[in-house]
C-alpha cells in the first residue's frame, strides 16, 4: 500500500468517526427543541438515552465477530450505512414509540464503529504508530462533538429540526460510497473472505471472557465510559438549567468543551508515542497517562459550584480532555495486549460494557433530574471514575506487556 493510499484510508476512517459521533448527538443538542414539540420529561428522554445505550451495548456482542469475519474492507461501508439509514428515520418520527425504535436501530447499527475503526488502524498501521493513530482517530471524532452544537441549531432554525437527522444521514450513505471507491483493488491480507466456507471456524467470545485482559478492559470502559455517555447526552441540559444557555447559544461552549476531548486525545496519543520511542515500556506509558488523565477528571464537580459559564466551560473541556485522554491509551492497550484476530471481540466486549454503564447512566441521570436532585450527584461519580477504572486495570494488569508482533499486509491487486 503506498503512503497515499494509507493517508486516504486513514482520513476516511476519521471521517467516519466524526459521522458516528454527529449522528449521535443531534438528540442532545436539540433536546429542549424536540422536548417542547414532542412534549416529553427529562425522564422521556433519559429513556431515549437509556434505549440507545442498551440497543448499542448488546449490539457490540455480534459486531466484533462480525468485523473480524468481514475484515475491515467491507465492515466499514456496511456500518456506516446501516447508521446513516438510521439516522435518516429520525427525521420522519413523531411519537414516543417511533422515536425508541429509531434511537435503537441507531445505536445497535453505531455499535459497527468502534471495532472496524480499531481494527482498521490496528491494521495499516505499524505498532510504534498505533498511540498517535488512536490518538488522532479519538482527536478528530471530537471535531464531531465540536461542530454538531455550532451547526446543528443553525439548521434546525432553518429547515426544522427533522432536517439535521436526514442531512447526517445523508452524509453517511455518501461516504459508503467514497471508502468503496479507496478501496478498490485493495486485499488485506488478515481480512477473512467476505463469504467464509461454512466449515471455517467461528470467531467466538467464548475463549476471550476467560482472559483477565478482557475483563481488565471491559470494567474500566464501565467506569470511563458512563461518565463519557454523561456528559455527550446530559451537557447540554446542564448549561440550560445552571445558566440559562438554549439555541444556538449552547453552541460555543460545547464547541470549546469538546475542543478540549480532541486536544486530550492529541497529547495523550503524541505522548505516549514519544515515550514509547524513547524506550519507555508499555505498562508504564500507559499507566502515567491514565493516571495523569484521570486526574483531569477529578475537579468537574467544581462546575456546579462556579457564578458563569466560562469557568463551567474550562472545568468540563479538562474533564472531556482527561477521558480522551483515558480512552486513547485503552484502546492502544488493547492493541497492546492482544492478539490481531481478537482485537475486533475484545475491542466490541470492552465497547458492550462500556455502553451498558452509558445505559444506566443515561437512565439514572433522568430519574435523578426528575427528581430535583441535580448534577452533584452524577459529577461526584463522574469525578472519581477514572481513579477507579486506573486502580482495577492496575489490579488485573499489573504489567502490561505487548503480545507478540503483529505487522498488518495489505497488498494491492
Amino acid at each position: 500500500m503506498s503512503p497515499r493510499r494509507r493517508a486516504l484510508l486513514f482520513a476516511l476512517i476519521l471521517t467516519a468517526s466524526i459521522l458516528n459521533l454527529v449522528d449521535r448527538q443531534i438528540i442532545s443538542i436539540l433536546k429542549p427543541v424536540i422536548s417542547k414539540d414532542l412534549h416529553w420529561s427529562d425522564n422521556d428522554y433519559g429513556t431515549l438515552a437509556a434505549w440507545f445505550q442498551g440497543a448499542a451495548a448488546f449490539a457490540f456482542l455480534i459486531t466484533g465477530t462480525i468485523v473480524d469475519r468481514l475484515g475491515v474492507k467491507w465492515a466499514n461501508p456496511l456500518g456506516v450505512a446501516a447508521w446513516s439509514l438510521a439516522a435518516l428515520l429520525h427525521g420522519w418520527a413523531s411519537s414516543f414509540s417511533q422515536f425508541v425504535v429509531c434511537r435503537v436501530a441507531l445505536g445497535a447499527t453505531e455499535a459497527m464503529g468502534t471495532p472496524s475503526g480499531i481494527k482498521t488502524i490496528a491494521t495499516i498501521f505499524p505498532p510504534r504508530l498505533r498511540s498517535v493513530g488512536f490518538g488522532l482517530s479519538n482527536a478528530i471524532g471530537s471535531v464531531g462533538a465540536i461542530i454538531t452544537p455550532l451547526f446543528i441549531p443553525a439548521i434546525a432554525v432553518a429547515w426544522g429540526w427533522r432536517a439535521a437527522f436526514i442531512l447526517a444521514g445523508v452524509a453517511g450513505l455518501v461516504w459508503a460510497g467514497a471508502w468503496l471507491a479507496a478501496t478498490r483493488g485493495l486485499n488485506f491480507d488478515q481480512a477473512p473472505a467476505v463469504a467464509p466456507s461454512p466449515d471455517a471456524p467461528v470467531a467466538t467470545y467464548g475463549p476471550i471472557l476467560t482472559e483477565r485482559r478482557t475483563w481488565a478492559i471491559a470494567v474500566a470502559k464501565i467506569l470511563s465510559d458512563a461518565t463519557w455517555w454523561l456528559m455527550l447526552f446530559w451537557m447540554p441540559d446542564f448549561f440550560n438549567r445552571q445558566f440559562g444557555l438554549s439555541g444556538t447559544a449552547l453552541g460555543p461552549p460545547l464547541a470549546i468543551a469538546y475542543t478540549g476531548a480532541a486536544i486530550g486525545s492529541l497529547v495523550a496519543g503524541a505522548v505516549s508515542s514519544s515515550l514509547l520511542g524513547r524506550g519507555w515500556s508499555e505498562n508504564r506509558v500507559r499507566k502515567i497517562i491514565m493516571l495523569a488523565s484521570a486526574l483531569c477528571v477529578l475537579p468537574v464537580s467544581l462546575a456546579l459550584h462556579v457564578g458563569a459559564y466560562l469557568p463551567a466551560v474550562a472545568l468540563l473541556a479538562l474533564a472531556l480532555a482527561g477521558h480522551q485522554g483515558f480512552s486513547t491509551s485503552l484502546f492502544a492497550l488493547i492493541a497492546d495486549v492482544t492478539p490481531h484476530e481478537k482485537v475486533g471481540r475484545v475491542t466490541s466486549f470492552g465497547s458492550f460494557c462500556g455502553n451498558l454503564g452509558g445505559m444506566a447512566i443515561a437512565k439514572i441521570a433522568g430519574i435523578v433530574l426528575a427528581a430535583g436532585l441535580g448534577y452533584g450527584p452524577l459529577f461526584g461519580f463522574a469525578s472519581i471514575s477514572y481513579l477507579l477504572a486506573l486502580a482495577w486495570i492496575h489490579l488485573l494488569l499489573p504489567n502490561i506487556r505487548r503480545v507478540g508482533p503483529s505487522v498488518a499486509i495489505v497488498r494491492q491487486t
